[in-house]
């Protein structure tokens, strides 16, 4: 077996070889080309891009429905209360006695704790 055996069998194979089409199925091995796109695609919308829009609708729930009384924590780590809501897009929120800031509204990224309606109890002691 001599060397340049060797070399002109591995350059031949290395050669391209023309694709095996089967009659009619053109149309068949293009969709079936495109198909792990589709399944990539499929795999990244379920698991990244639909949670993400649920999470932010969700949020956009939360900040419409603050109002006073709320305890927030806004996007910089603030702790405070609703004092009152100024406007659509600001708040007053305070956050120690007698300290008041107006804050974005969109900043508002958890609320720490929900007031309840009043209610009034119509309780009599004898």
């Amino acid at each position: 077996m001599d060397i340049s055996q060797l070399l002109i069998t591995s350059a031949m194979a290395q050669t391209p070889q023309a694709p095996v089409t089967l009659p009619g199925g053109s149309g068949t091995s293009t969709l079936m080309n495109f198909l792990p796109l589709f399944l990539i695609f499929g795999v990244f919308y379920f698991l990244l891009i639909r949670p993400q829009q649920k999470k932010l609708e969700e949020q956009n729930k939360m900040l419409q429905a603050l109002k006073r009384g709320d305890r927030i924590i806004t996007a910089g780590g603030v702790h405070g209360k609703i004092v009152k809501l100024d406007g659509d897009d600001a708040l007053i929120v305070e956050i120690a006695d007698g300290v008041q800031i107006k804050v974005v509204r969109s900043t508002v990224s958890n609320l720490a704790a929900k007031t309840e309606p009043a209610t009034t109890t119509n309780s009599t002691t004898d």
